[in-house]
């Protein structure tokens, strides 16, 4: 395991909620350093296979040479699509560790952590269109302050995203240093920290389309998963965990769940468990796990 590039948080408890069954199928699809994926293989029999997907190009560094094993280099939204080109249609487990992987934090040039300064990036597939810089320097006010809002969940975002746009009118907005100066006066020192990672937060789900992500995601899981099959999904802010709660129970992301002629419930999961979170003492060896929630649902 490549605990340098990521150390996989709640490893066992996301690796046991899949129920792994020796001969079965399961995907990891977020692979990142393997730390999920080698565990999943250490109970997987001669017959079992494990697909992995993940869209950074520096996760293939991690493959893990076995036989059982298949890492795909894309994003998980199209998971459906390249199961089926492998000939899959049906698997029995689908764990998920969402978010950004250490190694993404901890690569300064790549934008994502505030410790850094660095250019306007924050791609999480460094093929993308989309960057950092273009949400910054390029969106409207209106919108930008939406994107502030709704993932960052700041409600000065009006203030930040009217501070922001006025900023770049007298010259480009290139790293973020250059971001944290133009929103200085909106950063009180008790605070700094917490604001500037609800403000990076929001622009690399916008960047990555990380909503928009989730939700295709986990829409395709009900059709994948075998009877009796498992989910086990990790969340780390509020966006993603409420749409990973709705979804197990009700199917849907919005609205009660359906309703059979009889008016029995009839959605596709029931959740296994309730909501695990790390322990102290995982916590104090990696701080990352501290917002971690985990959810397990298993297919009706």
């Amino acid at each position: 395991m490549n605990s340098a590039y990521h150390n996989p948080v709640l490893l066992h408890e996301t690796v046991s909620g899949l129920d792994i069954k020796e001969n079965g199928v399961y995907v990891d699809v977020t692979f990142g350093g393997g730390g999920h994926s080698k565990e999943i293989l250490k109970r997987l029999g001669s017959e079992g296979k494990l697909f992995a997907f993940d869209q950074d190009e520096d996760a293939l560094a991690n493959a893990i040479e076995d036989e059982r094993f298949q890492l795909i280099n894309q994003n998980f939204q199209f998971l459906k699509q390249y199961l089926k080109f492998y000939g899959i249609r049906k698997v029995d487990g689908i764990l998920a560790d969402f978010g950004v992987s250490s190694h993404q934090f901890d690569e300064g040039e790549r934008g994502f952590s505030i410790r850094f300064n660095a250019a306007l990036d924050m791609r999480m597939d460094r093929s993308g269109s989309l960057s950092a810089f273009d949400v910054v320097n390029t969106y409207s006010q209106e919108d930008l302050g939406s994107v502030l809002y709704q993932y960052g969940e700041l409600r000065n975002a009006r203030a930040l995203a009217k501070t922001i746009v006025e900023a770049r009118a007298e010259g480009q907005i290139k790293t973020t240093d250059d971001l944290k100066s133009v929103l200085s006066k909106h950063l009180p020192k008790m605070k700094e920290n917490k604001i500037l990672a609800q403000i990076y937060q929001a622009i690399r789900i916008e960047v990555n389309q990380e909503i928009a992500v989730l939700k295709a995601f986990l829409l395709q899981t009900p059709e994948l998963l075998d009877k009796g099959g498992r989910l086990s999904l990790i969340s780390y802010h509020s966006l993603e965990d409420r749409l990973v709660k709705r979804f197990i129970r009700a199917g849907k992301f919005e609205g009660e769940p359906e309703k059979d002629f009889y008016g029995n419930i009839d959605v596709p999961f029931k959740k296994v468990g309730g909501l695990i979170v790390p322990s102290k003492e995982e916590i104090a060896l990696n701080n990352r796990a501290r917002s971690a929630k985990l959810r397990i649902a298993e297919r009706i």
